[in-house]
């Protein structure tokens, strides 16, 4: 029965939005939203080792995600978009997710592009899947497993997934255990999105757009307690289940773009914001790095000194362009640091002015204050110790299910 379903749920997908009747309430066409998504990077040096700048050859990788929101039929998103030559994808499948990178046999589907079981994603390029036969539940885990036959050069990659990923030489695309998958990374190589198809309107979906916080450093590996998914668990069990979309990479910079941190927030915001289908409400989460970067923690990356001036000016061009395609735009303001090696007086000023800005300046359409949130109530220049990884910069799953928490849902769009 849930073939038949499936089946028809993706013939329905696939029939053109126009097709209706002369009813005066004709049928509604199915609509797309993304239900699970990152952002890709370049495929440079990570905070962890990975395969990126090896790439692949003859070899599977599996990649496990857990879906915010569910849908009646999936297609997946993969993309090239840092690579130098054709990505050449042998064979994919994706699958209900079992342990430790089994999947459940029974739910198997091949994933196509134009019907054709192997396809090429072009330099630059992003490609998007047929629909497959897989209806899948909010908070449900799938698993999209590639087949690498030739070649690929270095991977674009998201680097820190806090999520296992799998390999295996030869083709093991449809294997049911992980019995061959010997290898294992915490990164995500080739894939960004996950889409299904819902009867309009579903409620739209929301990004959280940021850097290492939202990303989710300092959670739970494969526990999914980063704050975009403890969102889309408070919004599950509120009985208003949407799509929240972590948009966050470690060390990003809302100014200035970097090989190894990916490209700036003014850069990457089209493609990982504006792009996604779907979309009402964004959460812009980032300048941490910006103001810790403005001197003295070379070991991250290039120091650039930025001003407030400048972040400020750039959020306002982020909330021109989301304005501009009808999206709500929250704005978060920017937790302490206070005894992480970007702390000092100059970076907490500039850490103080933005946030002020951010609370009193009215261009948002409403605040999330995770400064107050995740302070310390005795020195509110750090985190509160409940909240915090060991690293006083990043919280710990604690502090990620209160920056959830802090949101106010009425606020989402």
């Amino acid at each position: 029965m849930r073939t038949v379903r499936a089946l028809v749920a993706l013939l329905l997908a696939l029939l053109p939005a126009t097709v209706g009747t002369a009813d005066a309430n004709p049928p509604k066409p199915f609509i797309w939203t993304t239900v699970w998504a990152t952002s890709a990077h370049q495929p440079s040096k990570a905070f962890v080792a990975n395969w990126a700048e090896s790439g692949f050859t003859n070899q599977t990788v599996r990649q496990v995600v857990r879906v915010s929101d569910g849908g009646l039929t999936t297609r997946v998103r993969l993309t090239n978009r840092y690579g130098t030559t054709p990505l050449a994808v042998a064979g994919a499948t994706i699958a209900r997710s079992a342990a430790d990178g089994a999947i459940d046999p029974d739910s198997v589907q091949n994933l196509t592009v134009g019907l054709a079981p192997s396809f090429r994603i072009a330099p630059g390029a992003d490609l998007v899947t047929d629909p497959a036969m897989l209806s899948l539940a909010p908070l449900e885990s799938v698993t999209i497993t590639l087949y690498l036959a030739e070649p690929t050069g270095p991977a674009t990659q998201h680097a820190q997934s806090f999520a296992t990923t799998y390999r295996a030489n030869g083709d093991h695309r449809a294997d049911a255990t992980a019995a061959a998958f010997t290898e294992t990374s915490q990164s995500w190589y080739y894939l960004t999105g996950v889409e299904v198809a819902n009867v309009a309107p579903p409620r739209s979906a929301l990004v959280a757009f940021g850097d290492s916080i939202t990303e989710g450093v300092g959670s739970t590996g494969n526990s999914d307690n980063r704050y975009p998914d403890e969102l889309a668990e408070r919004l599950a069990a509120a009985g208003i289940p949407r799509a929240v979309l972590n948009e966050g990479i470690g060390g990003n910079r809302v100014t200035v773009d970097s090989s190894w941190l990916g490209d700036s927030a003014r850069t990457r915001f089209r493609h990982d914001v504006l792009d996604q289908p779907g979309v009402g409400t964004v959460i812009i989460l980032e300048g941490t790095n910006d103001i810790g970067l403005s001197s003295g923690v070379t070991a991250v990356d290039t120091v650039v000194d930025v001003s407030p001036e400048q972040l400020i000016t750039t959020y306002r061009e982020l909330i021109g362009q989301a304005r501009a395609a009808g999206l709500r735009v929250l704005g978060a303001t920017l937790p302490p640091f206070g005894d992480s090696p970007y702390f000092n007086d100059a970076a907490e000023n500039k850490r103080l002015a933005v946030n002020e800005w951010i609370r009193t300046g009215g261009e948002y359409d409403a605040i999330v204050d995770l400064d107050a949130a995740l302070a310390d109530p005795t020195d509110p220049h750090r985190l509160a110790p409940a909240y915090d990884s060991g690293d006083h910069l990043h919280p710990n799953d604690a502090g990620y299910r209160t920056m959830a928490a802090t949101v106010d849902l009425t606020d989402i769009r």
